[in-house]
């Protein structure tokens, strides 16, 4: 019966994943009332399927649509929706869905050797640590910034901006907000609706602008071509990103309200600074997507050390886990793993058959999931905005003001790529300045208002300084060169 659930809740994981608005954390929170009738094993093997194939599942869209599933999806979009339009799409998603099993099984080996070790580690970061990591994940915007470094920059600083609005935590200060919009943005935007809007409405706007022509997307072949077919050496290369990244997403994931966005954002960062092929990112490269997705996964075992060992849920899917392990009466903590040995070899053993079936399913099915992209877009765009009005309205229990959110950011989407305001430094500055400007506080208040402390506070903040600086000037001397192989071609 646990086996049966795994599979069935990867299943669905997986559709909630490729449905643009639906989430990893939305189909735990929909079955989690269901597990309350089942043995804690099988509820297990239920929520661990659902955690996976959601996770997983953010892929299809990322991939065939440039719309990011999950949020932890954004960095897939960057190369693999190029891939599609190079008539590699099939290939796309086969290199993503096994460097999603890799991510995966390597996660699950550190969570099964080293999770009472690493969460340890991650409890005595302090917050200067964690504002470093945030900076450190921040410099991928001027990695990202196409055309222009001032732009990316500006537009990231935009999206840190947005996301101060609401309720400043240390007096409950409102702050930020429009007259008459105080109960609704107490807590501040919520992610999905500002993710979705951003990246599907304003493109679905762009698109009824222009009269609902075909889409590129539409036109081309999805395995063109003797190169665009999936080949297992694709990979053969890539066992360094393939190993760093996974090790990036499962310790982000260690760290307690980082989030899977944060891990994808660092590891994609991270490949394309060792690259040896740099401008190709952005362009169609698979190695940006091997990052992007190998952390997406690493994550999911990441963020179980902290909850089992600490009882602190590393991400919102795992903060959900730990309603079906009280709804048993389990309290997870330091000593979860020893007094419960058969439930902890339950999520092992869900770990790895969730991995596999995910792997299997996808895989070997994913010519169907494949064929989206070839359905007109005056059929498909209403289906996907009745499901990100859906996913929106359902992410908060039922908050019409959500829906709103949607529309709001799916018009400034479509503004901002009238004007020229680049979305993804917008979004990845929203999705960490509140974070940021959390940590920086605890940092200061912890500190007496010492601003030597971020430089001070021992070997690890120097190396993360270290990172951060030379991310910084990789970005600046990489734009340089593209500016002027740009002249270059342009003569």
């Amino acid at each position: 019966m646990s086996i049966l659930l795994c599979f069935l809740g990867v299943l669905i994981g997986i559709i909630f994943g490729s449905i643009p608005g639906m989430t990893a954390t939305m189909a735990i929170a929909i079955f989690l009332p269901i597990t309350y009738a089942l043995d804690m094993i099988d509820s297990i093997g239920l929520l661990i399927g659902l955690y996976v194939g959601g996770i997983s599942g953010g892929l299809v869209p990322a991939i065939l649509l440039n719309i990011p599933g999950t949020p932890s999806s954004l960095c897939t979009t960057f190369d693999g929706y190029p891939m599609t339009q190079n008539g590699q799409g099939e290939k796309a998603l086969k290199v993503g869905i096994t460097a999603s099993l890799i991510g995966g099984l390597l996660s699950l080996t550190i969570l099964y050797f080293f999770a009472p070790l690493l969460a340890s580690v991650a409890i005595d970061f302090s917050s200067v640590e964690k504002f470093l990591i945030i900076i450190f994940a921040l410099t991928i915007i001027a990695s990202i910034s196409k055309g222009s470094l001032l732009v990316g920059i500006f537009s990231g600083i935009l999206g840190v901006f947005v996301s101060l609005i609401g309720t400043f935590a240390d007096n409950n200060e409102m702050r930020l907000i429009p007259p008459g919009l105080e109960e609704q943005l107490v807590y501040g935007f919520s992610l999905l609706p500002v993710l979705i809007g951003l990246f599907a409405i304003g493109q679905m706007l762009i698109e009824a602008e222009e009269g609902m022509k075909p889409a590129t997307h539409q036109n081309i072949d999805l395995n063109k071509g003797e190169k665009s077919r999936f080949k297992f050496r694709v990979f053969k290369n890539q066992m360094v990103n393939l190993f760093r990244s996974s090790v990036l997403g499962t310790f982000i994931g260690i760290l307690p309200g980082v989030g899977g966005s944060a891990a994808s954002i660092t590891a994609y960062s991270q490949a394309k600074s060792f690259s040896k092929k740099p401008s190709n990112f952005g362009k169609g490269e698979p190695e940006g997507l091997i990052a992007s997705e190998s952390a997406n996964n690493g994550l999911t075992g990441g963020a179980l050390i902290p909850l089992l060992s600490l009882g602190i849920p590393g991400d919102s899917t795992t903060a959900i886990l730990i309603g079906a392990f009280l709804l048993q009466g389990i309290e997870v903590g330091p000593l979860f793993i020893p007094t419960n040995p058969d439930l902890w070899s339950g999520i092992v053993y869900a770990l790895i058959i969730a991995n596999i079936v995910m792997f299997a399913m996808m895989f070997f099915s994913i010519r169907y999931f494949a064929k989206i992209v070839y359905i007109p877009k005056y059929i498909i765009f209403p289906i996907i905005i009745v499901m990100c009005t859906v996913g929106s309205y359902a992410i908060n229990n039922g908050v019409m003001f959500d829906v709103w959110t949607l529309l709001l950011f799916g018009l400034a989407g479509y503004i901002f790529m009238k004007i020229g305001i680049q979305i993804p430094p917008f979004l990845i500055g929203f999705i960490l300045g509140a974070q940021c400007e959390k940590y920086f506080i605890d940092s200061l208040k912890g500190n007496g208002g010492d601003l030597t402390v971020f430089f001070t506070n021992g070997p690890v903040a120097l190396v993360l300084w270290i990172l951060i600086i030379g991310a910084f000037v990789y970005a600046i001397l990489d734009n340089r060169s593209a500016k002027r192989n740009d002249a270059r071609d342009a003569s």
